[in-house]
């Protein structure tokens, strides 16, 4: 089963890296991913290793994972190991960079299946695909939701620091 989904966020593509490229913050907005668990030397980059889970109905499954394309604030893709088959691409694009409000255009895609289950793990999919696409929606609206207020919050400790130094200068 293959599903995408895709949201236009109001930040620049590294706000959004910081975000997507983090393991310790993927259970932050990854809805129904219970278990996202490093279990490699290096936490980040190709070669990285996690251990995930996600909800699917009352069961959970998941598999483990390795990093298998890390471009910087562009491109993560990985693959499986074990567990359940799977690939998946995040895709960040710069839009509006020119103007005063930069954004980015994210794609998630996720293809997902039971290798060697036949017609069951047939069905197994076709069964699972409205939940995991919701989880998937629900995914990329809250990383939608934390990336923007995380600019806005960095945006005003901009505005308050110049409103600082410009203070400063004027009692010179």
């Amino acid at each position: 089963m293959r599903l995408e989904t895709t949201v236009d966020i109001a930040a620049p593509p590294e706000a959004v890296w910081a975000f997507v490229s983090d393991p310790a913050r993927v259970l932050h907005f990854m809805s129904g991913v219970t278990r996202w668990e490093v279990v490699s030397d290096q936490p980040t980059g190709c070669g990285a290793r996690y251990r995930t889970l996600m909800r699917v109905g009352s069961a959970e499954v998941g598999s483990l994972i390795e990093v298998v394309e890390f471009a910087e604030n562009s491109e993560l893709a990985w693959t499986s190991l074990t567990g359940i088959d799977q690939r998946a691409r995040w895709r960040l694009r710069a839009r509006g960079l020119d103007g005063e409000h930069p954004h980015t255009h994210v794609a998630f895609r996720l293809s997902y299946g039971v290798a060697g289950a036949g017609v069951s793990g047939w069905i197994a999919e076709r069964l699972s695909a409205p939940q995991v696409r919701q989880n998937l929606r629900r995914s990329l609206t809250q990383l939608k939701r934390q990336v923007e207020q995380e600019q806005l919050r960095s945006d005003a400790a901009g505005r308050r620091e110049q409103k600082r130094t410009r203070a400063s200068f004027s009692n010179l």
